[in-house]
């Protein structure tokens, strides 16, 4: 996974993109070269946990080295907005960090790469399915 490529197309990757990226889903295969990624520890730390849960500590290990430098600042104001856009949300039942990274990536004008079905039809959301 090539996070420093420079001139191409940026994204937010949510946990479970770089989950289906790590695990090598065939869907997700494209998006693990030639884009620019943005996440946040807490999303680094989901798939961490994630992948040492499923007996992965090496690929862990791999991806949390690989995408430390990608991590963008939790702003308190990116909070905030998070929070609001999970209360206008509440039917979906989006979890906390997708809500602060769907938030941090618009924000940062990028659309927000996703496979989780409660981003589905909502805009600025790069659904995919693994």
């Amino acid at each position: 996974m090539n996070q420093e490529k420079v001139g191409n197309e940026t994204l937010f990757y949510d946990t479970y993109a770089l989950y289906a990226i790590a695990l090598g889903k065939e869907n997700y295969k494209k998006f693990s070269h030639g884009y620019n990624v943005i996440t946040t520890l807490m999303n680094l730390y989901e798939l961490y946990y994630t992948l040492l849960k499923e007996d992965h500590q090496g690929l862990g290990e791999e991806f949390f080295n690989k995408l430390i430098s990608s991590c963008m600042e939790i702003k308190s104001e990116s909070i905030k907005e998070s929070a609001k856009f999970r209360k206008k949300e509440i039917k979906r039942k989006l979890s906390y960090i997708d809500c602060l990274g769907y938030t941090i990536a618009k924000e940062n004008k990028v659309k927000f790469l996703t496979g989780d079905e409660g981003f589905k039809n909502i805009s600025n959301v790069e659904f995919v399915k693994e």
